[in-house]
């Protein structure tokens, strides 16, 4: 009658299981896909695409091109970083190459040598973007259409 025979098995990532990581002193070439959180110690020569977070720890290294939710850097990065919602560069991190975000949290000290791009939340706040922007004329007042 009370039985617990019909609750789910809880999966080890929703109850805080370990990231996917890839330890000092290893090294793989090649690209990864994953739907978890990914911590990088080692080295990284290819791609990461993940529904997670992914964090560069202060001797890790990538090449080549990373999509995720949110990132988080101590080490270095070269290529070219699509970070949906927050990326947070600690004071050791050294990144080139561009970068593509919604929010943006440097550390001083950290090395930002990239082209960047910001994109905010779809349909949040009136500011006008600066293509739609109307030069005025003599006679008329600045407006955006």
């Amino acid at each position: 009658m009370f039985s617990d025979n019909n609750k789910k098995p809880k999966v080890m990532t929703e109850i805080g299981g370990q990231p996917n990581r890839i330890e000092k002193n290893t090294k793989i070439k090649g690209d990864i896909v994953s739907e978890a959180d990914f911590r990088i110690d080692g080295k990284l020569d290819g791609n990461v695409k993940t529904s997670g977070k992914v964090v560069i720890g202060k001797d890790g290294y990538i090449h080549g091109k990373v999509e995720c939710v949110n990132a988080d850097i101590e080490g270095s990065f070269n290529g070219e970083l699509l970070v949906s919602d927050l990326l947070s560069l600690k004071a050791s991190a050294v990144i080139e190459g561009t970068v593509s975000v919604s929010k943006l949290a440097v550390e001083p000290g950290a090395t930002f040598n990239a082209s960047c791009t910001m994109k905010g939340k779809e349909g949040k706040g009136n500011t006008p973007s600066p293509a739609s922007y109307k030069k005025p004329t003599a006679n008329e007042p600045a407006k955006a259409s």
